[in-house]
């Protein structure tokens, strides 16, 4: 477990209140867990952590200490980040599909991570109006993937161009997780500092992010 002091050196919030877990594949039952206050799961410690996992209400105590809210890592490193405040649910999955490759990449890895977890979710892909004929095989088939790793698929197209978007599209559907890409966790990280316990906050929606 070398590997976890490296990895957590990108990180701008504090150390301790990161958990490292070590699954390729997250097993059965992982969100009870979590939500539960269980501690990392180590599948196989020979290899680094597949993702980290932090309290966002401990988050949002360290955002709030600062003079103004800034982004989670200094660096962005290839581990995804998960943030849940009063439980984690995947009931209800909003995908952040923007067309690009990275996008793509992102969702393909959160279905095989959370894969065990996700069988009986109702999902939404969200994705811009306008897809160049390009990019429709691919978006095609993240439809698919999602369609057969999940019991329900919806699929939107919205002009979405800020993350407040599907922040505030996920509050008002009662999204569980909002899965995207950690190039808007700076924007995010605004949201969350501007609106945590205000009057459209909703303590059941957890935040997936990686690269």
């Amino acid at each position: 477990m070398q590997v976890r002091t490296e990895k957590l050196e990108n990180f701008a919030v504090p150390e301790n209140i990161i958990t490292s877990h070590y699954c390729e594949k997250l097993p059965s039952g992982f969100t009870g867990h979590l939500s539960k206050g269980g501690k990392g799961i180590v599948c196989n410690p020979i290899q680094g952590p597949a993702l980290f996992t932090a309290h966002l209400p401990n988050v949002l105590d360290w955002l709030h200490g600062l003079e103004k809210p800034r982004s989670m890592e200094n660096e962005l490193c290839d581990i995804p980040v998960l943030l849940y405040d009063k439980e984690l649910s995947t009931e209800s999955l909003l995908f952040h599909y923007d067309g690009t490759p990275a996008s793509a990449k992102l969702i393909r890895r959160f279905l095989a991570l959370f894969s065990e977890n996700i069988k009986e979710s109702k999902a939404t892909i969200i994705s811009p109006c306008f897809t160049p004929k390009s990019k429709l095989k691919e978006e095609q088939e993240i439809i698919h993937l999602v369609t057969l790793a999940t019991a329900e698929t919806s699929f939107i197209k919205f002009n979405f161009t800020r993350i407040g978007d599907f922040w505030s599209y996920a509050v008002k559907n009662k999204c569980t997780l909002l899965v995207t890409n950690k190039n808007y966790q700076a924007d995010l990280a605004k949201v969350l500092f501007h609106f945590y316990k205000g009057g459209m906050w909703y303590d059941k929606l957890s935040f997936y992010l990686s690269v």
